[in-house]
């Protein structure tokens, strides 16, 4: 409970910061700034209380950016053991175990539908191992977390792309998924009817030979957003409540 308190605190704290100085980590020797006049204190106070709302909506996505950060750490330390090499190593011998395991007890098909998502996602697992080692925090919010989120929603999809079993369970719902994106996030300014107007996201990719490149597009389109929202949520968390390394 110490520790929820001290962290609504310091988010509160960061928010006095963005228009107020020394709200945040304040030096020994000046102190937290202070109000000198009246019209210092209406904005001061003002401030204080519509950040209120703020903190109350942000701390959720401060424990998931907590969350989020633990289990980086966790890949991280564990991409440190072995190195970037070893990693993309690890990531293809067991997508290579099961390609062949379906080889040996599955259709053709599916033999080439865990092979193309094998590829999809060893690729993606080692530019996001590369990426979180070089760089610093930027280059990690900017692209490590991105293809790694990648690595975890494309090959599911490039396998349905090719496997009539998955295409039923993952295709369709993507499709819904696609649809509600549309008419929520993407309804403002009219970007939705942009987007309908110009592409077919079940025929899109065909008049080039690649049936389903609208799906792949779709998910890296979900996949890169959220990637960077999840290491800003990261960056947040380190901003509240710093690690040792961060």
């Amino acid at each position: 409970m110490e520790a929820l308190f001290v962290d609504v605190i310091r988010l509160h704290e960061t928010w006095m910061e963005v228009v107020f100085p020394r709200q945040l980590d304040p030096s020994a020797v000046l102190g937290k700034w202070r109000p000198e006049t009246a019209v210092q204190s209406v904005g001061y106070y003002l401030w204080a209380v519509l950040g209120v709302p703020l903190v109350a909506v942000a701390y959720p996505l401060l424990l998931v950016g907590f969350a989020t950060r633990y289990y980086a750490a966790k890949l991280d330390s564990a991409v440190t053991r072995i190195g970037v090499a070893g990693a993309v190593l690890v990531a293809a011998v067991v997508w290579g175990a099961l390609t062949v395991i379906t080889h040996l007890q599955l259709p053709f098909d599916a033999v080439i539908a865990v092979g193309a998502a094998s590829v999809v996602a060893v690729v993606s697992a080692a530019l996001a191992a590369g990426f979180s080692k070089v760089g610093g925090r930027f280059v990690s919010v900017l692209l490590a977390y991105p293809f790694a989120m990648t690595a975890l929603f494309l090959p599911p999809v490039v396998a349905a792309l090719v496997t009539p079993t998955l295409e039923e369970l993952i295709l369709p719902p993507s499709y819904d998924l696609a649809r509600w994106i549309l008419d929520t996030f993407l309804s403002v300014g009219g970007v939705n009817e942009t987007l309908r107007g110009a592409f077919n996201l079940e025929t899109f990719g065909e008049q080039w030979g690649l049936p389903g490149l609208g799906y792949v597009l779709m998910w890296i389109g979900i996949s890169v957003p959220l990637g960077w929202f999840l290491g800003l949520l990261v960056a947040l968390a380190n901003l509240i409540r710093p690690t040792s390394d961060a």
